[in-house]
């Protein structure tokens, strides 16, 4: 899986648990809803600061957003 549909999938996830429309995700974090919704259908790359500011808002750490899902390791 490409990072920037680990991180889409990771903020659409922490989004919805945090409650928050793609609006006020997008309000909070000073950037447009069109973003937010371009970064979870990973259309566009965020830039770190923006990582960082959406982190924020999410209450989590930047890289919470970048961590991919543990493999599954089958016997």
């Amino acid at each position: 899986m490409e990072i920037r549909e680990v991180f889409a999938r990771n903020l659409r996830r922490y989004r919805q648990a945090a409650g928050l429309s793609q609006e006020e995700l997008a309000h909070s974090a000073d950037v447009d809803r069109t973003y937010i919704s371009a970064l979870e259908r990973s259309v566009y790359g965020a830039t770190i600061d923006v990582v960082d500011r959406l982190a924020t808002v999410l209450g989590i750490e930047a890289a919470d957003l970048l961590k991919r899902p543990a493999s599954r390791v089958t016997k």
